[in-house]
């Protein structure tokens, strides 16, 4: 799925170009300005996706690049700004918010991280991303099949290996009624445990790690008598 591309503002040459090799690899395209003067002339020829925007600039600080990008005019005046600071008093957090920043990241930071946060702000926005081959995303839940990692909203969701072949199993076959007997017969070959027949309880646990009500599921659906579907459609 194509996407602008993400404007990165950071003198940090180093750090920019890690950043770009590392996002690049996730199918997003990565500008990258050394300063506040080049982002906001960038942004008057074009809007990206997404600003990455340092907050220890030379010449103009992050803070007055903030103010002028939600002093344009149009679509420039609205796209999500993700700030990244070395600073770490939590006060400057609040400080970035208040000035039009929809995300705040401390550095030194984690690319994974950094990740989850910008799809979380592209879905926020209702941008186009793209999506890797080994990822199943439904909403604001990420399922990433080769890291094996399932992120809600960009935050870490703890399930076993076994916990996660049994959601990967269901997200696959999204909108099918799977019964019992079939969810397991899918996931032979994987690691299997001593008590795959307690599904009941993995599932439960499964929920509770992925959905926001656990009483009233919207992820992970019970039909009963036959077995479990995963929903297509989902915030």
């Amino acid at each position: 799925m194509p996407t602008s591309p993400l404007l990165l503002i950071d003198d940090d040459v180093r750090l920019a170009t890690m950043v770009a090799e590392y996002l690049g690899a996730q199918g997003y395209r990565v500008q990258h300005v050394v300063d506040g003067e080049q982002g906001l002339a960038h942004l008057g020829r074009e809007v990206p996706a997404l600003v990455i925007l340092d907050w220890m600039l030379p010449g103009l600080d992050g803070l007055e690049v903030c103010r002028r990008i939600r002093a344009l005019n149009g679509a420039a005046a609205r796209v999500p700004v993700l700030m990244l600071s070395a600073r770490g008093d939590p006060m400057d957090r609040i400080i970035g918010l208040e000035i039009g920043a929809d995300d705040y990241l401390p550095k030194p930071f984690e690319p994974r991280e950094l990740l989850a946060r910008i799809r979380a702000l592209l879905r926020r926005h209702n941008v186009a991303q793209p999506v890797q081959a080994g990822m199943l995303q439904f909403g604001s839940l990420d399922i990433d099949r080769d890291a094996r990692e399932v992120r809600l909203r960009g935050q870490l969701c703890e399930l076993t290996s076994y916990q996660f072949d049994l959601l990967v199993v269901l997200a696959e076959r999204a909108g099918r009624v799977l019964s019992r007997d079939q969810i397991m017969e899918a996931v032979r070959g994987r690691e299997l445990e001593a008590f795959d027949r307690s599904i009941d309880v993995h599932m439960g646990r499964i929920r509770a790690a992925i959905e926001d009500d656990v009483k009233n599921p919207r992820r992970i659906l019970t039909v009963r008598g036959v077995g479990y579907v995963f929903a297509r459609q989902q915030d």
